[in-house]
């Protein structure tokens, strides 16, 4: 049976027209891609739909995120290359600097959302930052 009162949530579209940019960038520099990055959140944002109401008192934002990313993360070789300054970065890369340094996500709550060692989100920052830093000097 289908919740009739399901279909409609102000709350989401408001969320949508709040977040989607930002969202939007964040799959951008992911693929590098405009229409990969535009499939990706979509994605993202139907999950975060079909979990609206689960979602009552969380961050609709760092859900959709995290589902952005999880997506990503399986998803990743496809997108390996692509354009813009983060092309040159593998998947898990480009996926532990945007986290980190473009979303601010902490190391420990990367690595958690991202089902790795601490560590290795930080090896993966670092080898990151220095991969772009060499580019800039060439």
């Amino acid at each position: 049976m289908v919740d009739q009162q399901a279909g409609s949530y102000p709350e989401f579209e408001a969320f949508v027209a709040g977040a989607a940019g930002r969202l939007l960038h964040v799959a951008l520099l992911l693929t590098g891609e405009p229409e990969s990055a535009r499939r990706l959140l979509a994605g993202a944002l139907a999950r975060t739909y079909a979990n609206w109401r689960r979602l009552r008192g969380d961050d609709p934002y760092d859900f959709t995120r995290q589902e952005l990313c999880t997506a990503f993360a399986r998803t990743g070789w496809r997108h390996h290359g692509g354009a813009g300054v983060l092309a040159r970065l593998s998947p898990p890369e480009r996926l532990v600097l945007v986290l980190r340094l473009y979303e601010g996500v902490a190391e420990e709550v990367a690595a958690a959302q991202l089902g790795m060692p601490v560590e290795r989100v930080r090896v993966l920052c670092n080898r990151a930052v220095a991969a772009l830093r060499g580019r800039g000097a060439a």
